[in-house]
C-alpha cells in the first residue's frame, strides 16, 4: 500500500488528491511534479547524496575487510579478542555521541562539509560490518588458505586472490547496508552541515514543503525518485545479500 501510494500519487495534480482522496487512482496523469522536481535544487542534492553514499561504501569497505581478516587468521589473542571491543560500536546510538561528536568536527574544520558527514556515518558503519565479514570470512576452509600457502603466497597475496573473491556475499551485504544508513542519514546532516550547496536529499525533501501546506503530489514525486537508487541497488544485490547475512550460521 505504501507503494502503491507512491506510484501513484506523483502523477496526480494536487486538485485531483485533494478532491478524490490519496487511495483513488489517478484520472489524469501528469509528470508536471517530476518536472518540478527535476528543475529545482533536486539533482544537486542528489549528487550529494550519491558522494557521501559512494565515499561511506569505499572507507568501510577498506577498513572493514582487513580488520575482518586480520581477525580471523591472526594468531594473536589480542587481535582476536578486539571483535568483542568492535561489538561496542553496535551499542552506542549515534544520538547519544552527536555532542562530542559536533565539537570534534568543529575543531578539526570539517562542519559544513561532506567530510562532515561522511566520516561519523562510516565510523558508525564499521561494527556491524566487521561482524558480518568476519562471519562471512570463517567460512572459507582452512585447506585453501594451507594451498595458497603452499604455493608461496604471502598473507597480504592470500587477501587479495583468495579473500576478497570468496567473501563477495559479505562484501555486497556490507556494502548495501552501509549504502541504505549513508543514503537515509539524517541526524548528521542536520547537525553538522549548515551550507545549502552541501545540503543531502533528507534534508532536501523539506523544500518542497510550503509553511502552511504541503503539495503532497510535489513530495512523492522527490520521495520516489530518491528512492530508485536504493532499489535497484537492493535488486542487483539481493542474491549476495541473503549469503552474506546468513554466513557463518552452522558454526
Amino acid at each position: 500500500m505504501p507503494l502503491y501510494f507512491l506510484a501513484v500519487t506523483g502523477f496526480r495534480a494536487s486538485g485531483d488528491y485533494l478532491a478524490d482522496g490519496p487511495t483513488a487512482p489517478p484520472t489524469n496523469l501528469t509528470f508536471d511534479n517530476y518536472a518540478e522536481v527535476l528543475t529545482s535544487e533536486f539533482p544537486r542534492y542528489f549528487v550529494n547524496n550519491a558522494l557521501v553514499t559512494i565515499a561511506c561504501v569505499a572507507i568501510v569497505l577498506a577498513l572493514a575487510a582487513p580488520a575482518a581478516y586480520a581477525i580471523v587468521r591472526s594468531r594473536s589473542r589480542l587481535v582476536y579478542h578486539s571483535l568483542s571491543f568492535m561489538l561496542l560500536g553496535l551499542a552506542v546510538p549515534s544520538q547519544a555521541v552527536i555532542v562530542p561528536l559536533y565539537l570534534m568536527i568543529t575543531q578539526m574544520r570539517l562542519y559544513d562539509s561532506l567530510l562532515a558527514i561522511i566520516l561519523p556515518t562510516a565510523a558508525f558503519a564499521l561494527p556491524f560490518s566487521v561482524v558480518v565479514l568476519t562471519a562471512s570470512l570463517r567460512d572459507v576452509p582452512n585447506e585453501l588458505y594451507e594451498a595458497i600457502t603452499v604455493d608461496g603466497a604471502g598473507p597480504v597475496r592470500a587477501f587479495f586472490t583468495l579473500v576478497l573473491p570468496l567473501s563477495r556475499p559479505g562484501l555486497a551485504t556490507v556494502g548495501i547496508f552501509t549504502a541504505l544508513q549513508a543514503w537515509n542519514g539524517f541526524l548528521f546532516p542536520l547537525v553538522l552541515t549548515q551550507d545549502p550547496s552541501v545540503r543531502v536529499l533528507t534534508l532536501g525533501l523539506w523544500d518542497f514543503q510550503g509553511q502552511y501546506g504541503t503539495n503532497v503530489p510535489l513530495v512523492t514525486a522527490a520521495v520516489t525518485l530518491s528512492l530508485l537508487p536504493l532499489l535497484v541497488g537492493y535488486l542487483l544485490g539481493r542474491r549476495f545479500l541473503l549469503a552474506g547475512l546468513t554466513a557463518g550460521a552452522g558454526r
